[in-house]
């Protein structure tokens, strides 16, 4: 088992910055991919960025240049730095965890932009 706790959401004005956290315990494979998505009322979660334990990057269109995804091995922390925040952000940012046995959601956590 693979436990997610996420942490950073809040209500932010349009154009500003929030950063994301989240750790992971428990039995945690070396070999994994941690992320974010993000599922908007009515909308279907999506892909936000995802980062390897190698540091590949995979990181949504919609957010490039807006966005980072980093992670600290050491520590199983996976950050979402979010500059420049748009209305259309606003969503439930989802942690997630994956390695080659299964799949580890968090609890979510809501990050609101609005003015």
């Amino acid at each position: 088992q693979v436990q997610l706790v996420e942490s950073g959401g809040a209500l932010v004005q349009p154009g500003g910055s929030l950063r994301l956290s989240c750790a992971a315990s428990g039995s945690i494979f070396s070999a994994n991919t941690m992320g974010w998505y993000r599922q908007a009322p009515g909308n279907q979660r999506e892909l936000v960025a995802s980062i390897t334990s190698g540091g590949i990057v995979n990181i949504a269109v919609s957010v490039k240049g807006r966005f980072t995804i980093s992670r600290d091995n050491a520590k199983r922390t996976v950050a979402l730095q979010m500059n420049s925040l748009k209305l259309e952000d606003t969503a439930v940012y989802y942690c997630r965890y994956l390695d080659f046995r299964s799949i580890y959601w968090g609890q979510g956590t809501q990050v609101t932009v609005s003015s």
